[in-house]
This record gives C-alpha cells, structure tokens and sequence, in this order.
C-alpha cells in the first residue's frame, strides 16, 4: 500500500476542484436551506444551466466568454423564477417536488437526442474554455511544493475557485447580519409570524432562491472550465444530495459550514477511496475486487455520517436550534 500517494492525493483533495464547485453549490444550499428553510432539491439544475449556458454560447453561437457567464448567470436567475413563482406561496414539501422534478427535466432536456445539435446530447459539450484559459496570469509549469503541486492551468481554475468561494461566504456573512438576513430567519422559524408583522414572505423567499441558486450556479462554471466540458449526467441529482450532505456536515446557517464541509466530505472519499483500494491490491481485502471499491467508499462514507447524524445532527460548526424548520 502506498502511504504516500494515498496522503498526496488526499490532500490535494481538500483544496481540489471538486472540492471547490461542490463548496459553491452547498453554498447556495445554505442560503435555501440553512437561512431561509427552503428544500430546494433541484440545485444541480442551477449548476447545469449555469454551464450549459457558457458552453453553449461559446460554441454554438460564436460569442465572447463573458457573454456566456451573462447567459449562464441569467438562466439561473430565469430558473429560479420559473421555480419560485407557482411554488413558494405553497408548503415546503411542494417546493421540493417542484425541484427535484425540475432537476431532472433539465438534465433529460440537454441529453435529449432531440436537442443534440445545441447540447450535445449524453457526450455534452466541449471546447469552450479557451477565453477562460487565456486570461490565465501563470506561465506554462508546474506551482506548489511536495503534495501541493499543480500545474497552470489547474492553479489558474483554483485560484479563480477559491476566490469566488470567499466572495461567496463574504456576501453571506454581510447579507445575514443585516436586516434582511434576520428576516430570512425569521421566515425559516416562522413565516406565519413574519407575514403577521407586514413583510412579504413571497418576495424574500424568491430572493433567497435566486441568490443561492446564482451562488450555486458558479460551481456549473468551474466544473465546466476545470474540465474544458459539460456532460448532463454529471448534474444529476446526487449532486444536490451531497451539496445537502456537504451542508449538514459542516453545519447549516454557518457562513464557513459548507466549505469546511466540502473540505472534509472529499478527504473522506479520496481517503477512504486510497485505503481500500490499496488493501485490495496488496491482498488485505479479499472479499471485494478493485471494481467495488468505489461503491464500498459510499457506504461506509454514508455510514459515517449517518452516525454523526445521530449524534451531532447540527454538524461540525452548526447549532441545534438552526436545524429546525417551519416547513408548513
């Protein structure tokens, strides 16, 4: 077993892409579910709109990068209206009906072979990122020390990364300690009474859904740029469910709760990933072939988690008190 591999890759994880675009989404998941109460459960169509909308400006229609990020911004924003209007005067549970319905019509709708021209169909689209990657500041090489070395073009994704995830955490620090982020509180604990006092429950639900799905749909464009493609089963809706994960590990209506919940969700999988798939080649584990490693890191991932639910349900940063939800 090779100790140090496994201990390079599993530190590279927590500050990797992947670590980085499901930060955004469980982000956005925050603002829904953690501040606000929501059950969004189609987030993935956030990012997948957000990604198919650069890919498919660039390519199909010939135009600039920056107006592909406009087109991916705007149709997180369109989705999210197009999902708020007929749902967020109704109970919780409709809202997440809606979602995950909606979720997966979007992914069926761009691996359609109907709209295989614009999408792509099942292979998704590719050769968009050259505007991302020409704005790059670093030289062709490689950066870092020891286990953290990237070369440039991964560095340039995550320094982008990064960045827009302390934005992110930033304007939501700013966003709940002003009067508008007490509302949102207010309507997680009890709409009822804050529709009593005069505010429009509606409006502030809808923002909320738009601010977190347009925080969200950031993780579409580093997926996308990271990986220079979009494929729609990539933005399935297990992609929201380990956002939801990532969240409730870190601990929900905690500003760094979801990134620091990315961080450790990722190092888990890679660590447990490295760990069995090392035992099963050196002989220790005889009961399952390399194929089934990465199923089994699921489970035991799940395992795990299920028992910090049952003993410390608010997660690592969280408080009990903002786990409960008025969902009527």
């Amino acid at each position: 077993m090779d100790w140090i591999t496994i201990i390079s890759t599993t530190v590279k994880a927590a500050i990797g892409v992947e670590t980085v675009w499901y930060a955004l989404a469980a982000i956005g998941i925050n603002i829904h579910f953690g501040y606000t109460g929501l059950l969004n459960f189609g987030q993935s169509a956030f990012l997948a709109v957000a990604g198919y909308g650069l890919a498919v400006t660039v390519t199909v229609l010939g135009l600039p990068f920056w107006v592909g990020i406009g087109v991916g911004l705007l149709s997180a924003v369109l989705l999210a209206l197009l999902l708020g209007i007929p749902t967020l005067r109704l109970r919780a549970d409709y809202l997440a009906i809606v979602t995950i319905a909606a979720a997966e019509i979007v992914r069926l709708v761009f691996r359609s072979v109907a709209f295989k021209d614009v999408f792509g169909g099942s292979d998704g689209r590719r050769g968009f990122s050259d505007g991302f990657y020409a704005m790059n500041p670093f030289s062709p090489g490689t950066y870092g020390f020891g286990w953290l070395s990237f070369n440039e073009r991964v560095l340039w994704v995550l320094v982008v990364g990064w960045a827009l995830v302390a934005l992110s955490c930033l304007i939501v620090f700013l966003l709940m300690k002003s009067p508008w982020g007490r509302v949102l509180k207010a309507i997680r604990e009890d709409e009822d009474a804050v529709r009593a006092l005069g505010k429009n429950v509606f409006s502030y639900k809808m923002q909320s859904l738009i601010l977190g799905g347009v925080i969200g749909c950031l993780g579409g464009f580093i997926y996308g740029l990271a990986y220079a493609s979009v494929q729609p089963d990539i933005f399935g809706t297990e992609t929201t469910f380990f956002a939801y994960t990532i969240v409730i590990l870190g601990g929900a209506a905690r500003v760094f709760g979801p990134v620091v919940g990315s961080m450790i969700f990722w190092v888990l999988l890679v660590l447990v990933n490295g760990v069995l798939s090392g035992a099963v080649e050196s002989g220790l584990i005889t009961f399952m072939d390399s194929t089934q490693v990465g199923p089994f890191r699921y489970l035991l991932v799940g395992l795990g988690l299920i028992l910090l639910l049952v003993y410390r349900p608010q997660g690592v940063f969280g408080d009990k008190r903002e786990m409960a939800i008025d969902a009527r």
